[in-house]
């Protein structure tokens, strides 16, 4: 399977000089576990829910005035959306990270997350069972 039939399309994102709060209430409106960092229209970094609890909440900062380009993680990584999910498994593994975002083209067209490789890998182990 690849990357591009496994991702939930859909992207999700805050400015860099936008607070933790501000991504904590994008993520919670969306029902989403991160979301991508701008600045000047480029995505630099990833805010997720356990950034805002580790390196905000457990240090007790305050959200609102806590920028996320103090708390991102950087740099992205990428995988284009042709390449297979096991491809996108290894190269996670590899990497120690729990999401990658998928280019189509030089374009962003996505996050792909270790859910979604579960949920890919449950499908195929279905399909080739009958169900």
């Amino acid at each position: 399977m690849k990357v591009k039939d496994a991702i939930v399309k859909g992207i999700y994102s805050v400015d860099s000089e936008q607070s933790a709060k501000d991504a904590a209430e994008v993520m919670v409106a969306h029902d989403i576990g991160s979301v991508l960092v701008t600045h000047s229209g480029s995505y630099v970094g990833i805010v997720t829910e356990k950034d805002v609890l580790k390196k905000v909440i457990l240090q007790d900062l305050d959200p609102a005035k806590t920028p996320l380009k103090e708390i991102a993680s950087a740099p992205l990584v990428s995988i284009r959306s042709d390449q297979s999910v096991g491809e996108a498994a290894l190269l996670m593994l590899q990497k120690k990270i729990r999401r990658l975002l998928v280019v189509d083209g030089g374009k962003v067209i996505g996050i792909i997350t270790e859910g979604d490789l579960d949920r890919a890998t449950l499908d195929t182990m279905m399909s080739l069972s009958g169900y």
